[in-house]
């Protein structure tokens, strides 16, 4: 692992499905299985979607799908992204206990520590971010001192 990802659990580009199902497949092909959200993974996700409905009033446009799951205390998830050079974005995420803290930061490819436009309040935090180039980002969620149920999304312009 690069030295910006301690304590870290590196998740894909990847949606949790908001159903529960298995599907089918002929032998030796790949089984999908969806789960349904825990009641506070769904508390994260509204919160966090009321944090990122500020964000569409200034026209960002919110990417489907969400990355939920629980941090231990001190643990920390990084999450790759592919961003655009030209475009805008904020990462948002939200605890579902409002007096849990989360924090959110960003890194590039190299594992640099990126300077963003913050924002953060009791169990919300999001960071405004522009590339000056395409490629790989990485978005680094922590919950200092206490375990939390966290839900990530991120908008675009």
């Amino acid at each position: 692992m690069k030295p910006f990802l301690p304590r870290a659990t590196l998740i894909g580009a990847m949606a949790l499905l908001p159903f529960s199902a298995s599907f089918p497949s002929p032998a030796g092909a790949a089984t999908i299985t969806a789960t349904v959200p825990t009641d506070a993974e769904t508390a994260a996700h509204a919160a966090v979607l009321d944090l990122a409905g500020a964000f569409t009033n200034d026209g960002f446009k919110l990417r489907d799908g969400d990355y939920a799951g629980t941090l231990k205390p001190g643990q920390a998830v990084v999450i790759l992204v592919n961003l655009y050079a030209g475009n805008e974005y904020w990462f948002s995420v939200a605890a579902a206990d409002p007096k849990t803290p989360v924090s959110i930061c960003l890194y590039d490819e190299t594992g640099k520590l990126l300077k963003t436009n913050p924002y953060s309040d009791p169990h919300r935090a999001a960071a405004g971010f522009s590339p000056d180039a395409s490629g790989p980002y990485y978005v680094r969620i922590a919950a200092p001192g206490a375990a939390a149920t966290y839900c990530l999304i991120y908008s675009y312009k």
